[in-house]
């Protein structure tokens, strides 16, 4: 079958000798190729048992080219995927918690050792530099530790003051909602997939995830290591085919549901799981905000705005699209940011040394040249980047500096998910907040300044469910004991932390009453029991109980 998200890939590839005068420099290549990383024996290993009625074709960004035929799911592969999970769940759940997080603990010892493999499928799979795959080799180590380290803890039966001190006993339990749906995306494939699917696998859940087709191999890849692990191979099951056909599928027969995605079809995933009166959770868009603050240190911030603004391309919901700059020293940023976002290195290399990669389909590259023309005919100037480069590759788009940027136009509020970054200068502080918290998302922010008392204080007017200080986005989420998601359009709940396991659980309040009942006894009258309950109420609050 044919995907239009890479149909341009021919007459990409036909240009690709020809070159781009004045434009970022191009990466050596790289003496491998999609094809020595992904052949037909490893995609026979990783599909071994996984079933569907049809097939579907994964491609690869930097050249267009098929990468693999995959099982495609239609609904009734998906329900079955769901019985096979749930019939494995009761005995997964009755695994001791500790044993359960030792399974995590060995997992991250084995992505760290064999880091190599999965970086290959990521970059092949997504078009991203070798770096910025790293990050999610990152994020999954620390996934996996926190929560092979936490989980227990987090779980833990919790005792609480009864509504009669001594005579009431209270626990609070933690119990698995049962089957989880999990639908990821393609841009983060193995930090979304593997990475949000351990605090519900070691809370006692198992797991039908539906990851995007064009990334499977990553996600499918992760479970195989996962199995290695110790994970019983029933525990997680993967579903592949399209998004309109095989998400709904899910959403029905879930438990709670795990979405990471756009906002239009986080909308649509919240109704379906209204409907079912089951929970979810949605990690949505964002139009993400960084300031620049007067007292900055210039060359810092613009190091870290080329990390915020460019990193996977710039498709990465907290990376930074809006750039303020405090106007006394807006000037001297915007020649540093320009200068090093020209010099960046582009390219396929399957090896460190490129500093940005490839947009991951047409979809997004016509996405990122219609913001990009439109801008520029209402008025925009483009002081970096600003085109295509189907010399390197048939997605790939160079990294984009816009100023000039007003709000008719379309990249001053949609989310362009590319390497495009609009600059706007402020006078003062209220004025940069006012900007910044003017739009509908609410996902990420970063604020730079040389004090950090201030840009903390600064941080907590910022609508944002994360706010970096002095770094664009992987301080918050790499803090992995800490929250992470979005407010408005930019969804529910949250990953990490306490939040991002006890989502996955239902709480189960078990009162055990003791030597007399909560009502009249030992001969007392109803006035009697009422006048006792009377004073009773009042000594607690004299004591201070809560």
């Amino acid at each position: 079958m044919t995907d239009s998200r890479h149909g341009a890939a021919a007459e990409g590839t036909a240009q690709a000798a020809i070159p781009v005068e004045g434009g970022n420099p191009v990466a050596p290549p790289g003496a491998r190729t999609a094809a020595d990383v992904v052949t037909p024996e490893l995609v026979a290993r990783l599909t071994r048992g996984l079933t569907g009625s049809g097939t579907t074709v994964s491609h690869t960004p930097f050249t267009g080219r098929k990468l693999a035929d995959l099982p495609e799911s239609g609904p009734e592969d998906v329900a079955a995927a769901f019985g096979r999970a749930r019939e494995a769940q009761r005995a997964w759940a009755a695994v001791p918690v500790r044993e359960r997080a030792a399974v995590l603990l060995r997992f991250h010892d084995l992505v760290l050792a064999r880091q190599s493999e999965v970086l290959d499928l990521i970059q092949v799979e997504t078009g991203k530099a070798r770096l910025h795959a790293h990050e999610e080799v990152q994020a999954v180590a620390v996934a996996a530790r926190h929560y092979g380290r936490k989980a227990p803890a987090y779980l833990r039966p919790k005792g609480h003051t009864g509504v009669v001190p001594t005579l009431t006993k209270v626990t609070e339990l933690r119990q698995p909602r049962g089957v989880v749906g999990q639908i990821s995306p393609w841009n983060y494939p193995f930090e979304l997939s593997v990475g949000d699917a351990l605090p519900a696998l070691v809370a006692g859940n198992t797991v039908v995830t539906k990851p995007d087709t064009e990334t499977a191999l990553t996600a499918l890849w992760a479970r195989e290591l996962l199995i290695e692990a110790g994970l019983p191979a029933p525990v997680w099951q993967i579903v592949l085919g399209e998004g309109p056909v095989v998400g709904p599928a899910v959403v029905a027969h879930a438990d709670y549901v795990s979405f990471t995605g756009s906002t239009r079809t986080g909308r649509e995933v919240a109704e379906g799981a209204a409907a079912r009166l089951v929970g979810c959770s949605l990690e949505l868009g964002g139009k993400n905000a960084m300031l620049v603050l007067h007292d900055a240190d210039v060359e810092k911030a613009a190091a870290g705005a080329v990390r915020g603004c460019f990193s996977s391309a710039g498709q990465l919901c907290i990376s930074i699209e809006r750039l303020y700059v405090h106007e006394s020293v807006a000037d001297a940023f915007v020649e540093r940011f320009v200068a090093r976002a020209r010099a960046m290195r582009l390219g396929t290399g399957l090896a460190y040394g490129a500093d940005m990669g490839s947009l991951v389909s047409g979809r997004q590259l016509e996405t990122v040249t219609r913001h990009v023309e439109e801008a520029v005919a209402k008025g925009a100037t483009v002081l970096a980047g600003g085109r295509p480069r189907p010399d390197i590759g048939p997605l790939f788009y160079e990294p984009t500096v816009l100023e000039g940027v007003e709000a008719p136009m379309a990249v001053c509020a949609e989310e362009t998910f590319g390497p495009v970054v609009s600059v706007y200068r402020f006078r003062d502080e209220d004025e940069a907040v006012a900007l910044a918290n003017a739009t509908p998302y609410g996902l990420n922010a970063s604020v730079w300044t040389r004090d950090g008392r201030r840009g903390r204080a600064l941080a907590a007017r910022l609508r944002a469910g994360t706010v970096n200080v002095n770094e664009a986005y992987a301080a918050a989420y790499g803090s992995a004991q800490s929250p992470m998601g979005g407010m408005g359009d930019s969804g529910l709940g949250r990953r990490h932390g306490s939040e991002g396991i006890l989502k996955y659980t239902e709480s189960q309040t078990v009162a055990q009453q003791r030597i007399m009942p909560l009502a009249p006894s030992f001969g007392m009258t109803d006035e009697k029991y009422a006048e006792f309950m009377t004073r009773s109420l009042r000594a607690l609050k004299a004591l201070r109980l809560r």
